[in-house]
């Protein structure tokens, strides 16, 4: 699999430069108030392309703050509930030290128990 990967990338390396070697050909690209600037349309394309993986980033941002916000809003109520569990439960033990709770819990790492078929 890391071989199929590892050609893929190279195939599509071999036809980007393929594709910058066949537009070094000079653009002039036309601003406002008489502005002009010529380059090779190869870097005109990748100023265009970096300018346009700079606007996704900057406009998702936003919602990245506000996803981490509710996550760790919602860290802070499990750990909440946890504790709380985990209070009562003591209480519970010293009121009635000699029973056990009826299922214990499994372990975060283990599949929940199944029932019985009948």
């Amino acid at each position: 699999m890391r071989t199929l990967t590892w050609l893929w990338r190279a195939v599509l390396f071999l036809i980007l430069f393929a594709f910058a070697l066949k537009n070094q050909h000079a653009v002039e690209v036309k601003g406002f108030f008489g502005y002009s600037w010529q380059a090779p349309m190869v870097f005109v394309i990748l100023g265009v392309f970096g300018v346009g993986c700079a606007v996704g980033v900057v406009a998702m941002v936003p919602s990245w703050w506000r996803h981490r916000r509710d996550a760790r809003k919602r860290l802070h109520l499990m750990a909440d509930a946890t504790a709380n569990q985990a209070r009562q439960q003591a209480q519970a033990e010293r009121d009635n030290p000699t029973t056990l709770p009826s299922q214990l819990p499994a372990p975060p790492d283990v599949a929940a128990p199944r029932k019985p078929a009948r």
